[in-house]
């Protein structure tokens, strides 16, 4: 009795690589071959390209079928291009890599014995990064360390996307339709048994990194707030404090005042404590917003992504 493989699915959200994408299906080709054990179909989901990207995607495509282009209507961002791949993935596992090779493809190859062995989320650590500047290294380093506080360890210092998943673990994470989608948190959040693989991250193989400053604080304060309220529990005892260290100020100073007659002088020190307490109140009422602007996109309920066009299905 013949056997049927089982199949993998390769999500791959894309913008912009056109001096990636053939070298990416070259080596992903090279890896598919090797793991003839298993059927594949690689969902390349080109995020609202200004370059030829989906033009090549195309031309690939034509050639094999086990590529399955995916057009989306605009730019989602990243995570709604790898939100469009899982909702027409059927594999029985699910990789999430990037385009511009910085994911090497290779690891698949890691990724598979260990879901062999029965891990159903193992990804890729990343132990250094080769070619990112002394910027993006410290904003890396913070934001893992302030979100490994802020959510109690839920998310693994230097975890990337870049991933295997089993079925169970996509489908539940697909399940969820919330609008401010963290998918590197979400996978976090559902558990199920993981496993991570350290490796460096190589340099990106061409074009430009989408990894900028703004972008890369964006992610971070999406992810955090996404995955933790501590944030708003902090104004609480902010605010708790203040009333106590108030509270403690005027006994202090009222028990000098009758004691040794000692006035409460000092006006630039007093409007710098002022100064200094609104700038603190205006910045929990930013955290507030935040929270308020995430809320909204919420009640809005409009989808992550709009497909616009799909090969080879």
């Amino acid at each position: 009795m013949t056997v049927s493989k089982k199949l993998i699915s390769i999500v791959i959200p894309a913008y912009n690589e056109e001096d990636c994408v053939n070298e990416l299906a070259r080596q992903l080709t090279k890896v598919m071959d090797k793991l003839k054990k298993y059927k594949f179909e690689v969902l390349i989901v080109e995020n609202g390209s200004k370059d030829k990207t989906w033009l090549l995607l195309q031309k690939i495509a034509a050639t094999d079928k086990r590529f399955k282009p995916i057009r989306l209507s605009r730019n989602f961002g990243m995570d709604g291009g790898i939100t469009a791949g899982l909702e027409l993935a059927t594999g029985d596992a699910c990789v999430i890599m990037t385009a511009d090779l910085q994911d090497p493809p290779e690891l698949i190859i890691d990724f598979v014995k260990k879901w062999e062995e029965g891990y159903e989320n193992i990804y890729m650590v990343v132990e250094k990064r080769e070619t990112s500047g002394l910027l993006r290294r410290i904003n890396s380093r913070m934001f893992y360390y302030v979100a490994d506080r802020l959510t109690d360890g839920l998310i693994p210092k230097g975890v990337s996307d870049y991933r295997l998943v089993d079925r169970k673990v996509y489908e539940s994470v697909r399940s969820m339709r919330e609008s401010n989608r963290f998918v590197r948190g979400l996978f976090a959040w559902v558990g199920f048994k993981s496993f991570g693989i350290s490796r460096p991250r190589p340099a990106r193989f061409g074009g430009e990194s989408k990894a900028k400053l703004t972008a890369v604080l964006r992610l971070a304060k999406h992810g955090i707030l996404s995955f933790s309220d501590i944030p708003l529990r902090f104004i609480t005892w902010f605010g708790i404090s203040c009333s106590g260290i108030a509270l403690t100020a005027i006994f202090v100073f009222t028990l000098l005042k009758l004691t040794i007659g000692t006035p409460f002088a000092g006006f630039a020190t007093i409007v710098t404590i002022i100064l200094f307490f609104f700038g603190l109140l205006s910045f929990m009422i930013g955290i507030l917003a935040e929270y308020v602007a995430m809320i909204h996109t919420e009640v809005k309920g409009r989808p992550n992504f709009i497909i616009a066009e799909v090969l080879n299905q």
